[in-house]
C-alpha cells in the first residue's frame, strides 16, 4: 500500500495545480498561433513547448537543475544569446538602404519614442492597486515598443529577470502583429496623395561603404554609449563578416547554423520563465497592455517624422517609411510596401522602407544601451 502511495504522490496528475495546467494550456496556445497562424514560428514554437516542459509538475525541467534551467543560466542570464542573434541579424541585413540615405535614421530614432513614452507609463501605472514595477522593471517593459526581441531580451535579464517571459511573449507577440497593427495607423495618420508619392531609386553603394559603415557605427557607438556596444558590436561584427567578401563560410555560419541554434535555445530558455508561479500576476497583464501601447506609439511617431520629412524634402519622401522605424526587420518594411501598393499598384516602397528599418535595429539597441546606462545598477 505504501508503495501504491509513493507511487500515486509521483505522478504528474497528483501534483498538477490549476495554474501549471494553465500555463500548458497557454503554451498549446502560443504552438497553435506559430503553426497555425504563422506568428512568429521560429520563436513562439519552442518558447511554447518550454513552457510546456517547465510546468510539468515534479520534472523540474525548468528548475536550476533541469535541462532549460541551465540553458536559460548559460545564455540568457549572461546576456549571450540576444548577442549571437544580434551577430546573425547583421549577418542577414543589407545595411545598403540605410547607407544610400543615410537620412532615414531620424524615422528610425523617431520610432523609439514609444520606449521612453511606455517608460514613463509604467512608471505611472504604479498608482493603479496591484503594481509595483521599479524603475528597471519598467524599462525592461518599455524597451517592448522598439519591436525587438533579442533586445527586450537582453534589457531584460539585466534589468527585470523576473518579468523576462512576460516581456518576451509581449515582444514576439507584438512582432508578430505587425501586419495586423501597422496599417490602420499608418492610414490614419496619412492622406491619400501621401501614401501615393513614388520615391527616387536609391543610389547604388560600393562595397568600400559597406565595409566603412559598422566601423563607423561602432566608433561612434564607443564614444557616445559604451553600454550599447555589446549590442552594437555584434551587430556590426555580423554585418562586417557579410560584406568583407572574403569569410562567406563564417557569413554563411552567422546566417544559418548559429542563429537558428541560438533561435531554439532562446525559445526553450524563454519558455522556463512562463512558469505559473512567474506568469500568472496582474503585473502580466499590465506588460502586455504597456507592451501594446510602445509599439502604437513608435508606429505613430515614426509616421509622424516622415511626413515631417515628406513636407521638408517638398513631397519626395513617402511618409509610409516612417512606419519601419520599428525594427522588426524586414516584416514592417514589407507592410509599408504593402500599404504602398494598396495606394499605387506601381508604388514600391521595399528597399526605401529597409532604411528605417535597419536604423530601428540600431535605434533599439542605442535605446536599450541609454536605459541600461541610465537605470543598471
Amino acid at each position: 500500500m505504501d508503495q501504491l502511495l509513493k507511487l500515486w504522490q509521483s505522478m504528474g496528475i497528483a501534483n498538477m495545480d490549476f495554474g501549471q495546467a494553465l500555463m500548458m494550456a497557454v503554451g498549446c496556445g502560443l504552438i497553435y498561433l506559430a503553426i497555425a497562424k504563422k506568428f512568429e514560428p521560429l520563436l513562439l514554437v519552442p518558447i511554447g513547448f518550454g513552457a510546456l516542459l517547465s510546468n510539468i509538475p515534479v520534472a523540474g525541467i525548468g528548475g536550476p537543475d533541469g535541462m532549460i534551467g541551465m540553458i536559460y543560466a548559460v545564455g540568457v542570464e549572461t546576456g549571450i544569446f540576444p548577442l549571437l542573434i544580434f551577430m546573425g541579424v547583421g549577418a542577414l541585413t543589407d545595411f545598403g538602404a540605410l547607407i544610400a540615405r543615410p537620412s532615414t535614421l531620424l524615422l528610425g530614432a523617431a520610432a523609439q519614442f514609444g520606449i521612453f513614452a511606455t517608460l514613463i507609463g509604467a512608471i505611472l501605472l504604479n498608482f493603479v492597486p496591484g503594481f509595483d514595477f521599479t524603475l528597471q522593471d519598467a524599462s525592461a517593459i518599455a524597451i517592448i515598443g522598439g519591436a525587438d526581441g533579442p533586445t527586450a531580451i537582453f534589457l531584460a535579464s539585466r534589468l527585470a529577470p523576473d518579468l523576462l517571459g512576460a516581456i518576451a511573449v509581449a515582444a514576439y507577440s507584438y512582432m508578430a502583429l505587425v501586419p495586423i497593427i501597422q496599417p490602420p495607423i499608418m492610414r490614419a495618420l496619412t492622406t491619400p496623395e501621401e501614401r501615393r508619392v513614388v520615391m527616387q531609386q536609391l543610389r547604388p553603394v560600393s562595397q568600400l561603404e559597406r565595409i566603412l559603415f559598422p566601423f563607423v557605427v561602432l566608433i561612434l557607438c564607443a564614444l557616445l554609449l559604451p553600454s550599447a556596444a555589446p549590442l552594437i558590436g555584434m551587430l556590426t561584427f555580423g554585418n562586417l563578416l557579410r560584406e568583407c567578401g572574403v569569410v562567406e563560410r563564417l557569413s554563411r555560419a552567422a546566417q544559418n547554423e548559429i542563429i537558428n541554434i541560438v533561435t531554439i535555445m532562446l525559445g526553450l530558455a524563454i519558455g522556463s520563465k512562463l512558469s505559473a508561479d512567474k506568469f500568472l500576476a496582474l503585473e502580466t497583464l499590465g506588460i502586455l497592455v504597456l507592451g501594446a501601447l510602445a509599439f502604437c506609439i513608435g508606429t505613430a511617431t515614426g509616421v509622424l517624422m516622415g511626413k515631417i520629412m515628406h513636407r521638408a524634402t517638398g513631397g519626395k519622401v513617402n511618409p509610409l517609411i516612417g512606419a519601419a522605424g520599428v525594427s522588426a526587420v524586414p516584416m514592417a518594411a514589407r507592410v509599408v510596401n504593402r500599404v504602398g501598393l494598396e495606394a499605387d499598384h506601381h508604388n514600391f516602397l521595399l528597399m526605401h522602407a529597409m532604411g528605417p528599418n535597419v536604423a530601428g535595429v540600431i535605434g533599439s539597441a542605442v535605446a536599450a544601451g541609454i536605459l541600461l546606462a541610465l537605470t543598471g545598477n
